[in-house]
């Protein structure tokens, strides 16, 4: 019989700290909190959760969690939550979890991981590791996609109107509207993917690293990513009410290529602003970054555990 520096030995079940957002979902922390530990209860598996009361907890609660050897960290969230663990865990060694809390959940849902906290807890203790791709903006990493522009913007209000509202899919596109109705200053761009160089002038640039988002958005595309590369959509410059209308045609699936927007792929795409600065979005949270901003896709980064059927296959 062996043990590691943790003391864990082998042939013992897996260690499995939770890293549970309150504020991820319907804000019902202690609801999830007895869901979570009830699965692993019925599954025998002993699981200690850790509550995270803020997003800047997010980095210490990963860190903490790495340096306390835990063989599994799972991430209850939603997708930037999921995000930002994963920026910890990736080449770590440690194995990533998924209890999706989101609104939209897109990085969960592409990898067949059950929706409801139950379902997502017992996989945890039956599914398999699989390698997946992450893809990074200045070094930040992200799994479904990073935006310059008015996602951005559109962030500050879906914000601001989750707080008035509540978390929900109609608040979400009613930001989109609101923002778009007010939205000012395009941004120019110098874009290099592998070399090849182009400019505009656009009020959106949209990298996607996620093939199932493509396909619910009805978005072209997935052949990029079964490619290894990131697709990156840049809407041309038509002004407030071509915005509007380029954003109805995205809502019910008839956006079209060359019309609402451009369509790039690249392993490797860098983007020149005219500004210093800009705010990033990355799966929903906003940074602040400074350009000029360096996209990569980067294979095989992050181990997952998802159910067993979805061991490949494009994501």
């Amino acid at each position: 019989m062996t043990t590691d520096s943790t003391g864990h030995t082998a042939g013992d079940p897996p260690r499995i700290c939770v890293l549970l957002n309150a504020g991820s979902g319907k804000n019902d922390a202690e609801r999830a909190r007895a869901q979570i530990e009830r699965a692993f209860d019925e599954a025998r598996q002993p699981a200690e959760i850790r509550l995270l009361t803020k997003g800047s907890q997010i980095e210490s609660g990963a860190r903490g969690a790495l340096g306390d050897g835990f063989d599994i960290i799972v991430a209850a969230g939603g997708d930037g939550t999921i995000a930002g663990i994963a920026g910890f865990l990736r080449g770590s060694g440690a194995a990533m979890g998924i209890i999706p809390l989101g609104t939209f959940n897109y990085f969960a849902r592409s990898l067949d991981i059950p929706q409801d906290i139950a379902g997502a807890t017992h996989l945890i203790t039956a599914g398999a590791p699989r390698a997946v791709r992450v893809g990074t903006i200045n070094g930040r990493t992200f799994l479904n996609n990073a935006s310059l522009g008015a996602y951005p913007a559109i962030l500050r209000t879906r914000e601001e109107t989750y707080r008035k509202w509540g978390r929900s899919r109609i608040a979400a596109y009613w930001s989109v509207l609101v923002t778009l109705a007010t939205l000012r200053r395009p941004l120019r761009l110098t874009i290099d993917a592998d070399g090849q160089q182009s400019t505009h002038r656009t009020p959106l640039a949209f990298a996607i690293n996620n093939a199932f988002q493509l396909e619910q958005m009805a978005l072209e595309g997935k052949e990029i990513i079964e490619k290894g590369q990131l697709a990156l959509f840049v809407s041309p410059d038509t002004g407030r009410w071509g915005m509007l209308k380029s954003a109805a045609a995205l809502a019910v699936g008839r956006a079209q290529r060359d019309v609402e927007f451009h369509l790039i792929a690249g392993n490797r795409i860098t983007i020149e602003a005219h500004r210093s600065t800009s705010d990033v979005a990355c799966d929903g949270e906003r940074a602040r970054m400074h350009a000029p901003f360096r996209l990569e896709a980067i294979p095989d980064e992050l181990t997952v555990i998802v159910p067993a059927a979805r061991q490949d296959g494009t994501r």
